[in-house]
């Protein structure tokens, strides 16, 4: 247990991996402001966070939306001051369909939720933290295993998580000056209500329908809990944790 004190935001906090993540700030002493679609799961986070003697606020926002988003960061302004983690988690799919047979819509939704909503909030982010004192924080991208290969039919998702590594890669290039750290953390299979098809059957690059291992969430929680509590003068630039045996390596 360590008590850093420092402010964390995490994205699609009211489930899966964000839950999980925020939960493990909570228990180190973060003050994590939690955001997602719905306000209830984020209430009953915050709630379950205070009677354990944490500091939690729950703001309901989509990432998506430009002016959600500001609304968000200026809760984080008048309630905290300052931000000092941001784990960019929140995304979505879309239909596993051919490709011709993927509406437009579907294909915007996706693009608005996993990468111009990780850039709006990292825009907001880093607008606070290179001007908060002390300067500096760190941002924290969710890119999954689909930043480096495709399953089939996944068009949307897969371009979205592909163009996240080359954010990750102008974050932190750009943030060097004002002691901004990017990293991204790439997850294979974690146990979460989104993963729970792996464990019935998916589909696979040679046509196969097969069942894939999955890894406890709470190791997706640690990994990330070691990004954020690095000093700024240290980052890990691009992280992959994974279930050792889900068909990654050589997938195809």
């Amino acid at each position: 247990m360590t008590a850093t004190n420092k402010v964390a935001l995490v994205t699609g906090a009211g489930s899966g991996i964000g839950l999980a993540t925020a939960r493990r700030l909570l228990q180190h002493g973060y003050r994590v402001v939690l955001t997602g679609r719905r306000q209830a799961p984020l209430d009953a986070l915050a709630d379950e966070a205070r009677q354990r003697g944490e500091d939690a606020l729950a703001v309901a926002c989509d990432v998506g939306d430009a002016a959600s988003v500001t609304a968000l960061f200026d809760a984080i302004r008048q309630h905290y001051g300052r931000l000092d983690v941001l784990f960019n988690n929140a995304g979505r799919g879309a239909p596993p369909v051919e490709i011709d047979e993927l509406s437009v819509e579907d294909w915007r939704a996706v693009v608005d939720t996993n990468l111009t909503g990780v850039f709006l909030c990292t825009r907001a982010a880093f607008g606070l933290m290179k001007t908060q004192t002390p300067q500096g924080g760190r941002i924290i991208n969710n890119g999954s295993i689909s930043a480096h290969a495709p399953r089939p039919n996944s068009i949307a998702y897969t371009s979205t998580k592909h163009a996240i590594t080359g954010l990750t890669k102008s974050v932190s290039l750009d943030g060097r000056k004002y002691d901004i750290c990017c990293g991204q953390i790439d997850i294979g299979n974690a146990a979460t209500d989104m993963a729970a098809r792996m464990a019935r059957g998916v589909p696979q690059a040679n046509g196969e329908i097969a069942i894939e291992p999955l890894m406890d969430v709470e190791l997706v929680a640690d990994a990330v809990l070691h990004m954020a509590e690095l000093p700024l003068s240290a980052n890990v630039q691009f992280m992959t944790i994974m279930a050792s045996k889900m068909p990654f390596v050589g997938r195809g």
